[in-house]
């Protein structure tokens, strides 16, 4: 299956919402205040946020005015460029190696799966990766990496339950150092005491990087899972607050009917989708397409 097939096929709960009212709305409607406020009622249904919401209707009023649209038929493909328009104003980062992601998200988001399914993408693209196991709070986080490791075929570096997070990391760099990789993943807690205890947490794992490793990229992603919908977006605030973001994963896009969060999250923070997950498989994480999501959002 193709990157748009699966997009296309990730999006299919969100489509379901919204599709019957964006098919009534671009047939033989009227454009008047009444076809934008069944508009603007259909895009807040698949969650997209009132912030892109109002974004997408003041666009879609000013080239419909601009281009004498008087055909509500010929809406449908103006409303997808605006999408992948929102989309593309936040800048996703380009790769250079070394590479260090240090990747972040609440229990329960499918954290440990996606890193894994990360490796595994570095893998086929010909990259040697190393993985920290760093959240040494949580009972059996190491345990379920390694499996996960196992499966991409890559080294884990791990200690002991309750063992110091950057102590970690810093093995993680030495050995990074010493066999020249090309990526290092590193996990983190999604919960400790309390949240100030966390951010300080991972921004102590961000100083040992960038004393130990200044050559490398380093990026931070945290892994959110779409059918939280607004409070996705919330976590992302939060995260962004204490870490600056550089990028996010959505995970479980295909079992959502609230796909519109990658346009909350983009319009809102200016954060940057880089993976969506659209499945259970190894290869069910793939690179954020702008131009597909919002093809495949607005297709028929």
């Amino acid at each position: 299956m193709g990157l748009f097939a699966k997009i296309k096929e990730g999006l299919k709960k969100t489509k379901e919402t919204i599709s019957y009212r964006l098919n009534k709305l671009f047939t033989g409607g009227v454009l008047n205040d009444e076809f934008y406020d069944e508009l603007e009622e259909t895009l807040i249904v698949s969650d997209i946020g009132s912030e892109a919401t109002e974004r997408i209707l003041e666009d879609l009023r000013e080239v419909v005015d601009e281009k004498h649209i008087r055909d509500v038929s010929k809406v449908r493909d103006e409303l997808a460029v605006i999408i992948e328009n929102i989309l593309d104003s936040a800048e996703k980062p380009e790769y250079s190696y070394p590479l260090v992601i240090m990747i972040s998200g609440v229990n329960g988001v499918g954290k440990t799966t996606t890193i894994g399914k990360l490796a595994h993408k570095f893998v086929a693209e010909k990259k040697s990766v190393t993985i920290a196991a760093a959240d040494t709070f949580r009972a059996a986080a190491a345990e379920q990496l390694t499996v996960w490791a196992d499966r991409a075929g890559v080294r884990i570096i791990k200690q002991g339950e309750g063992a110091d997070p950057a102590a970690v990391v810093y093995d993680a760099i030495a050995s990074v150092k010493s066999k020249k990789t090309d990526v290092l993943l590193i996990d983190t807690a999604g919960r400790l005491h309390n949240k100030a205890n966390l951010m300080n947490e991972l921004n102590k794992i961000a100083r040992v990087v960038e004393r130990e490793m200044p050559e490398a990229l380093f990026l931070n992603y945290l892994v959110i899972d779409a059918t939280t919908g607004q409070n996705g977006v919330s976590q992302a605030d939060l995260f962004n607050e204490s870490t600056d973001l550089d990028g996010i994963i959505l995970t479980k896009l295909d079992g959502t009917a609230k796909g519109g969060i990658v346009l909350a999250i983009t319009e809102e923070l200016q954060i940057p989708v880089v993976y969506v997950g659209v499945g259970e498989g190894i290869d069910d994480l793939i690179d954020f397409n702008s131009r597909d999501f919002a093809m495949a959002l607005m297709s028929e």
